[in-house]
């Protein structure tokens, strides 16, 4: 299949800090790329990149065909882009900052007013499109941002974070839009915080850390990377006597879990039966224990060098800050397609 997304070698520094430092992307036609990645790891900083929002200080990067560099106008023509920020005009309502976008990206008036039409209908705002977006909560400026980003039908979508901060319901309202874009053929890059989300959607991920490429695959790739299986115990008592003794026995550092639960990855068949001697020696009670798969989640904590760093990304990514100035400054949250 086609590439529509191909970057290689990508460079980013912003005064001392390398935000990226030779990053290699690629994403199929009409498929899912997740980009993940502990907080500053530089994924936002690629999105930038890659929707002519940032120029980078080495690499190459062709969207849709286009070289980000020499012809950004061709590829803003093709993309769709939505941030971790709402960036919509609050003073103007739901459906005027749809029409304000379709005019914009070439529409008549009347294309425009049907186009906004259909993305209320859509996105379940009918009942608000007529008020100001300023007034709007938060899971419904994250739609009217979503279907800002969508009002050209654009081949290719950069997602960043888009559903942080949004309860299960909207999230899930979210997934279905993804998908809907898939099935009609577009190519969707979508960084996340939320690892469930990638396994869910994206068909291929790519990890960075620290600026560079630390794993890619599949979600199921990933997750073998993390073992096969792995033990999870909840002991009644003597929580640190049971993490020590699945060290041992194991020779790897467990896991610490939510509700007392304990695991490692399982790279044995008989690892799991010498754990349960030991531990019935000590004397320790399991009130759980299991044997299953990894989670994405355990995957990215195996995979990465340190849980998050401070962020090495431009200062324009601070949330608040107006698009208004120059386009290379607004942040990744910037709804609007960037031909806009």
């Amino acid at each position: 299949m086609t590439n529509t997304i191909e970057a290689e070698g990508l460079v980013k520094r912003y005064g001392d800090k390398m935000a990226l430092d030779g990053v290699d992307l690629e994403a199929r036609a009409g498929s899912v790329l997740g980009v993940l990645g502990p907080n500053g790891a530089g994924k936002t900083t690629a999105v930038r990149i890659l929707a002519t929002l940032v120029v980078p200080d080495g690499g190459s990067a062709r969207v849709g065909g286009h070289d980000v560099r020499k012809e950004p106008a061709k590829v803003r023509e093709l993309i769709g882009l939505t941030g971790q920020y709402a960036s919509v005009d609050e003073k103007l309502t739901g459906r005027q900052n749809l029409v304000m976008i379709g005019r914009l990206l070439g529409m008549n008036r009347s294309a425009a007013r049907a186009r906004a039409a259909g993305l209320i209908d859509r996105f379940g705002l009918r009942d608000a499109a007529d008020r100001a977006a300023g007034t709007y909560s938060g899971g419904m400026r994250r739609r009217l941002d979503l279907a800002v980003s969508l009002v050209g039908e654009p081949s290719i979508i950069f997602m960043d974070e888009p559903t942080t901060g949004l309860d299960p319901q909207v999230r899930a309202e979210l997934w279905a839009v993804v998908r809907e874009q898939i099935a009609r053929g577009a190519t969707v890059l979508l960084t996340t915080q939320y690892l469930e989300e990638a396994d869910q959607l994206a068909d291929e991920i790519v990890l960075i850390d620290q600026g560079k490429v630390s794993a890619r695959g599949t979600p199921d790739q990933l997750k073998a990377r993390a073992g096969d299986r792995r033990l999870e115990i909840r002991p009644e008592h003597d929580a640190e006597k049971a993490a020590r003794i699945l060290a041992e026995v194991t020779g790897l550092s467990p896991h610490h879990g939510e509700n007392g639960l304990i695991s490692v990855p399982v790279l044995d068949p008989t690892l799991p039966p010498a754990v349960f001697r030991r531990l019935d020696d000590a004397g320790i009670v399991l009130a759980e224990h299991a044997l299953r798969r990894p989670t994405l989640d355990e995957a990215f904590l195996s995979l990465v060098s340190t849980p998050a760093r401070p962020p090495a990304e431009s200062p324009a990514e601070t949330p608040g800050r107006s698009p208004a100035h120059d386009p290379a400054d607004a942040p990744a949250g910037s709804a609007e397609r960037p031909s806009a």
